[in-house]
């Protein structure tokens, strides 16, 4: 009878700790624990199921990344205060906003973001540093469901109420008005940095659009259009302008479409478990999050966390 080597070239390593990169279909015997594992690689990128959040809402801010983020104001009306952290699990209530506000811009991270704009029309920035929320310099104008990206101390504003084309770049002390973008329109998901961006989909009524922009830090170009033209959809926040993943929205409905960016075109891929539309994304394209925002049902508190294709699963043999 053939054994393990003489079908695969090679014996079943021994070792005291799982190996930190393994190959996909790589076997392994690990002597610390005793177990007999190996790895296998996703062929398809999948949504599975995260913690809940506290408090449902639509059109909040957020931060962070799938292990750590933040999502802050919303609505239903009166404007929600209440900001929430993630650490990978389970959600927790931290410090409320000074103003309550919702189609608020966002950047940064679950210990440093920064909030800005919001309705009702409002300029207010406010920084998180971890325990407060703290009042510092406005944006040039009002403005709210603007996209938005970058750092607590370098992001950007773009488009917004009422088709706006306004571009802000924040240094981490003022805000400075840009090159405008091309197409107006608000609603718009927001990726990248100050010097690298993307703007994607939109609301120009009476049309969602799929217009997608991309900033080198000088200009706004049009690049390869959405599948789907959408509003209200979120993104791999913490993306880039040539890699990352935009999921849900709304269309005459609630769609739950996820669309990956490779720089040049869009393809379509695993959607949501659950429709929606007005939540927070987090992450990048190897893993994502989308919190909370609007169900069919309403208002809706779930978090599901996205594994893109090729990403490591270790499986476990009973010895026994």
């Amino acid at each position: 009878m053939a054994n393990y080597k003489d079908i695969h070239g090679v014996n079943i390593e021994t070792v005291a700790s799982n190996p930190d990169n393994p190959a996909n279909g790589q076997v392994w015997y690990n002597s610390t624990d005793q177990k007999l594992r190996a790895n296998s690689q996703t062929t398809a990128g999948a949504w599975a199921s995260g913690g809940n959040v506290n408090t449902a809402r639509v059109l909040v801010g957020e931060a962070g990344i799938q292990t750590a983020a933040l999502i802050f104001g919303g609505q239903p009306n009166p404007a929600k205060t209440e900001t929430e952290s993630y650490n990978g699990s389970s959600w927790t209530e931290v410090a409320d906003l000074n103003a309550g506000r919702n189609g608020i811009g966002s950047a940064g991270t679950y210990t440093a973001a920064l909030g800005f704009g919001g309705e009702p029309g409002t300029a207010a920035n406010e920084s998180w540093n971890g325990s407060s929320w703290t009042e510092i310099a406005n944006l040039n104008a009002a403005n709210q469901n603007q996209g938005s990206c970058g750092t607590q101390t370098a992001a950007l504003s773009f488009l917004g109420s009422s088709n706006k084309v306004v571009n802000e770049s924040w240094n981490g002390s003022s805000w400075t008005e840009l090159a405008d973008l091309n197409t107006g329109r608000s609603y718009v998901a927001g990726t990248g940095t100050t010097t690298a961006a993307l703007a994607s989909s939109g609301y120009a009524p009476p049309n969602n659009l799929a217009v997608n922009e991309s900033w080198n830090g000088s200009s706004w170009t049009e690049v390869g259009d959405l599948n789907t033209g959408r509003r209200i959809a979120a993104c791999s926040a913490s993306g880039t302008n040539t890699d990352t993943i935009v999921f849900g929205g709304y269309t005459t409905a609630n769609i739950a479409n996820t669309e990956q960016w490779n720089g040049t075109s869009w393809t379509e891929t695993t959607d949501l478990s659950t429709a929606r539309y007005g939540g927070g994304g987090h992450g990048n394209t190897s893993l994502a999050m989308y919190s909370t925002g609007e169900s069919p049902g309403g208002a809706d508190a779930a978090t599901e966390e996205w594994t893109d294709a090729g990403a490591n699963t270790t499986k476990e043999f009973d010895l026994s």
